[in-house]
């Protein structure tokens, strides 16, 4: 890729630079992937210092709007911390599965929900969680034996994971992620000024040798997501959990986060890591299974994670909705919305493992243990695509999810019908069998 043109970016100062990239994200005419100038490049064009250049860079960097790697290209992040207004349009007549939505028509009436709630008046002194959804939350966490100072609310799972990483955590800290990692998470560790290190993942989730190795360094926290992971599916087990928990056995300094984020709903057993640590957290979220507008997660954790939490929320937005709260009470005490879930969760199970069967019977590899989505390893992500899309299937490109990992696909299974499962795997298989003979996968 060529590089971003110089004339896009202007200033005298570092700040002057910092602003002027991030206008140029914001109004569409930096792209994520985009390759900048290196620093003497652009010093020249501008008639600046080189080390003005890299300051700019150095707080971009910070702020998670580039990456860079020794002996690599700096880049636009793949997903920079701006709203860029520039249109993304899906393609006319393509089937959409790179979104990583649940399927609307499992999820419950929000609006029936809501006509059957007593919308009270809260004020600012009331508690910020209602005691209905304390018992709720409870329920959600009786494998951990939670009491109520150990539970609060966040405005969706990856407002709970930065709430905690915010709790303990300075900018320049070392947080270890899965790799492939959800995008979210990778983009939330840079925009906080965190350093994102790899920890290779399998079917069964993080490798222990891999765990292992990087904790070597000065690592903060451990982000995981034990069940339901994306990209890859994978999902903790018993074995693999003890494992895990050995490994973590000499770091009680390190920070564990696991994003549980579609808790019972994963097609898959939950195993932590948790157990016996000063420092946790295990975040769970009702978007997957009653709707991802509905804003609100459970966060269970040790009591001064909790408290650090709680306290500066209230400083912030306060707490989450009583509203939110209520509708969610709601739904969650209706034994059909409760029927509904259980739906979900074998529809989504039938629908991954359709893919699944369909692929391996074409040869092709993948994995998909739990959650929504199919990896699909792959030699070249971009031609991979842009030969699925001609076939008339869009799927979500592996670079964003990846730091050391190999390249892949992945297709989000939420709404393929099984019906589907075979013409969408008769595609991967033609997209990729080009690829092969050159180079293994």
């Amino acid at each position: 890729m060529d590089p971003m043109d110089p004339v896009d970016i202007e200033g005298r100062t570092s700040r002057e630079v910092v602003d002027s990239v991030e206008r140029a994200v914001r109004d569409g005419r930096a792209a994520p992937g985009d390759v900048l100038p290196s620093v003497r490049a652009l010093a020249s064009h501008l008639q600046i210092s080189p080390a003005t250049v890299a300051a700019a860079y150095r707080d971009l960097r910070i702020r998670g709007v580039l990456t860079s790697e020794v002996g690599r290209n700096t880049r636009i992040s793949a997903r920079p911390p701006l709203i860029s207004r520039a249109p993304a349009a899906v393609p006319a007549g393509a089937r959409d599965l790179s979104d990583g939505n649940p399927d609307p028509e499992l999820m419950p009436s929000v609006t029936r929900a809501a006509h059957g709630v007593d919308l009270g008046h809260h004020g600012y002194s009331s508690p910020s969680m209602l005691p209905a959804l304390v018992v709720q939350a409870t329920r959600q966490f009786a494998e951990l034996g939670v009491t109520e100072e150990q539970l609060c609310l966040a405005g969706g799972a990856m407002d709970g994971v930065e709430r905690v990483l915010s709790a303990w955590l300075r900018p320049g800290d070392q947080v270890l992620v899965e790799d492939p990692c959800y995008t979210g998470v990778l983009d939330l560790v840079r925009a906080c000024g965190l350093t994102a290190v790899p920890v290779a993942v399998d079917e069964r989730g993080l490798v222990p040798d891999a765990l292992r190795a990087a904790l070597t360094g000065k690592s903060a926290a451990l982000v995981l997501t034990p069940r339901a992971q994306n990209p890859t599916g994978a999902a903790l087990d018993a074995v693999r959990a003890a494992e895990l928990a050995s490994v973590l056995e000499r770091r009680e300094d390190v920070l564990v986060v696991e994003n549980d984020h579609m808790g019972p709903m994963a097609g898959s057993d939950f195993f932590t890591l948790t157990a016996g640590r000063p420092r946790w957290a295990v975040i769970r979220s009702v978007s997957k299974s009653l709707g991802p507008d509905l804003r609100l997660a459970y966060v269970a954790g040790d009591t001064m994670t909790v408290s650090r939490v709680e306290g500066r929320q209230r400083l912030g937005s306060g707490w989450v909705s009583h509203i939110l709260q209520q509708i969610v009470v709601e739904l969650s005490e209706d034994p059909g919305v409760h029927d509904l879930v259980r739906q979900a969760e074998r529809t989504y199970l039938t629908r991954r493992e359709a893919l699944l069967s369909e692929l391996a019977a074409r040869g092709v590899a993948a994995s998909g243990r739990s959650g929504l989505n199919v990896m699909i390893p792959v030699q070249e992500e971009a031609a991979t695509l842009r030969q699925l899309q001609e076939r008339g299937w869009l799927l979500r490109a592996g670079e964003p999810h990846r730091l050391a990992s190999a390249p892949f696909v992945r297709a989000t299974t939420a709404t393929l019908h099984p019906e589907e499962a075979a013409e969408l795997a008769a595609a991967v298989a033609e997209s990729v069998r080009p690829q092969r003979g050159t180079r293994s996968v």
